[in-house]
């Protein structure tokens, strides 16, 4: 997704040497012949930290702050050391267990409540967890700037199926993107990377979702 951020000219000038090949058939071939990578476990940490806890990296750098875990009535379920501590959607980590309510499901952070400090969670396939539309700032455009609106598809995170979606102007240069399906975890601060079919458009910051 980042590689939105870059024009034609630093593309003209950047190789991919493993060009349409997936990861699955790097494995194979790399097993074919006897690489003792092949079965090497995927990374998906972060790579400049390391073996490190996330959370505990943050901590290094972040002073923690105090508030409230509450569900989606506002009932208070426990304390919390930080919002930044926390993103969309997660799930790993919030330590409150099926059991504080009847239903027994898992728990996810439905939203974070940057006045009061609060950290929404909610159980199971919750509706907060999803939105059909978001805005989006400082959007990049690899070629040319489309004609909007637009009809494309997106991405919001990583190795996501690509979305349908119409994405609009708005007053202040910002796009309006609604989606065809609503979204589970619209996570701010993330990139929206737009599509036609397999051409990577450009793509914007995720503001705010509704």
């Amino acid at each position: 997704c980042f590689l939105h951020i870059l024009n034609q000219n630093q593309l003209s000038k950047s190789l991919f040497p493993l060009g349409e090949i997936n990861k699955d058939e790097v494995r194979r071939i790399a097993t074919e012949n006897g690489f003792v990578t092949a079965d090497k476990k995927d990374s998906t940490g972060i790579c400049f930290i390391g073996e490190r806890n996330f959370s505990e990296f943050l901590q290094t750098y972040l002073p923690k702050q105090q508030g409230d875990i509450v569900d989606q009535d506002g009932q208070f379920i426990k304390h919390h050391e930080g919002l930044a501590f926390y993103t969309m959607g997660q799930r790993k980590g919030l330590e409150i267990g099926g059991g504080f309510s009847n239903s027994g499901e898992p728990w996810f952070v439905a939203d974070k409540r940057i006045d009061s400090n609060e950290l929404v969670v909610v159980q199971g396939d919750h509706v907060l967890l999803y939105h059909h539309n978001l805005n989006a700032s400082d959007p990049h455009w690899i070629g040319n700037p489309p004609i909007l609106p637009l009809a494309c598809t997106a991405k919001i995170r990583y190795r996501q199926q690509s979305q349908l979606c119409l994405v609009h102007p708005t007053d202040n240069g910002q796009l309006k993107v609604t989606f065809d399906q609503p979204q589970r975890a619209i996570t701010p601060g993330q990139s929206i990377v737009f599509y036609d079919d397999d051409i990577c458009l450009g793509g914007a910051i995720i503001e705010n979702r509704n």
